[in-house]
């Protein structure tokens, strides 16, 4: 079964980290420059939140499209869903769709390793179905053809 750990090794692990203290503008400068759709917001090497564009627009829409000087910590989600490296991808996948979540933080005890995204999961188990289905067919085409004559005597 395909675990983060694998999906993080291909992704790789560049993160993109900011302070609940950082100012929204300095975020969404961020986040489009590295063509980003979440930042990890750390607090002293912990954790602390996720902001990603759907709390940014969500803030968006109430304030008449005008960000201002808001800071991170009044748009963050405090309490992001979070996976071991460990976690199998059928887990990952349950928790993002229950949680309406397309970033997932992946952490080892209380350190960040990295972040998941609903694309980097897609792309995960396109690839592992692509590979299962060259084996199968490489197992079918060397099948055992019944109608050979036996070569025991």
């Amino acid at each position: 079964m395909l675990k983060v750990s694998e999906v993080l090794t291909v992704k790789g692990h560049t993160l993109f980290t900011a302070t609940p203290e950082t100012l929204v503008t300095h975020a969404l400068e961020t986040m489009s420059k590295h063509d980003i759709g979440s930042l990890v917001i750390m607090q002293r090497g912990q954790l602390v939140g996720m902001l990603t564009f759907r709390e940014i627009i969500r803030y968006l829409s109430k304030h008449d499209g005008t960000i201002g000087n808001i800071i991170i910590g009044d748009l963050m989600d405090r309490h992001p869903v979070s996976v071991s490296p460990e976690t199998l991808a059928t887990e990952v996948q349950r928790l993002m769709l229950e949680h309406h979540s397309r970033y997932v933080p992946v952490m080892e005890g209380e350190m960040l390793l990295g972040v998941i995204s609903f694309y980097d999961m897609a792309q995960a188990i396109a690839a592992a179905q692509k590979f299962e289905n060259s084996m199968l067919k490489a197992y079918i085409r060397d099948w055992p053809d019944d109608k050979e004559p036996s070569k025991t005597r």
